[in-house]
């Protein structure tokens, strides 16, 4: 059975991990055989997002890998405590924790970097040839990790489409049913909810980018 580490931001679409992409992402890993663990740093989050307002909560703090919890169900491992060997491919759902946790994309466009410890995590993946996906706006860290010229995609979006090709990126559209794939670097992307408009939607993507991910482990 092909062991595949998902990568958590939070929980919550604002100021962590878009809930519906990660969920979909374990089930489709679950349908395909697969076998899933998910891991998280164990940082702050950017801010505190109240779901239901969209006001930013300057009086409270959270932690990545607490909130991450949520989602797995208490099932998470510190992303500093990564074995490589144990594991076949990994998948990032988006959400805003992708943009504002595990980078500061969301602040500073393609002037960003990668938290170190996510770099680091996502790094052994490609030092290792093993496959990635990335969901939604978590693309944004395929340029930093993969190099010039590696192909993503973040859906239709003109202004992530450049920040993507200034960082060295090579940045394809695509509909949100469709993935985009870099053979070269064994990695795929999708858009999710960059396009989705539904639940359903953003289904169909992410159940191909987990199919695709699986067939490309050696």
């Amino acid at each position: 059975m092909k062991k595949i580490a998902v990568l958590l931001s939070g929980c919550g679409v604002f100021d962590g991990t878009e809930v519906h992409e990660a969920v979909l992402s374990l089930l489709a890993i679950t349908r395909a055989g697969g076998q899933y663990q998910c891991f998280a740093p164990d940082i702050d989050q950017m801010h505190v997002v109240n779901h239901l307002t969209g006001e930013v909560n300057t009086e409270e703090t959270r932690n990545v890998l607490v909130e991450s919890a949520r989602i797995a169900r208490g099932e998470v491992l510190n992303a500093s405590s990564l074995d490589i060997n144990d594991y076949d491919a990994l998948v990032v759902p988006g959400g805003f924790g992708a943009a504002k946790n595990l980078s500061n994309f969301a602040t500073t466009g393609s002037r960003c970097h990668i938290n170190p410890i996510v770099e680091t995590f996502i790094r052994e993946f490609a030092l290792a040839r093993k496959p990635v996906g990335f969901v939604c706006i978590s693309p944004v860290m395929i340029p930093h990790i993969y190099g010039q010229g590696s192909l993503g995609t973040i859906g239709n979006d003109s202004d992530i489409a450049h920040a993507f090709n200034e960082m060295g990126g090579k940045h394809q559209a695509a509909a949100v049913e469709d993935i985009v794939v870099d053979e070269a670097n064994k990695v795929v992307s999708t858009p999710a909810y960059m396009l989705a408009t539904s639940v359903l939607e953003a289904h169909i993507g992410i159940e191909k980018l987990v199919n695709k991910v699986l067939e490309m482990i050696d």
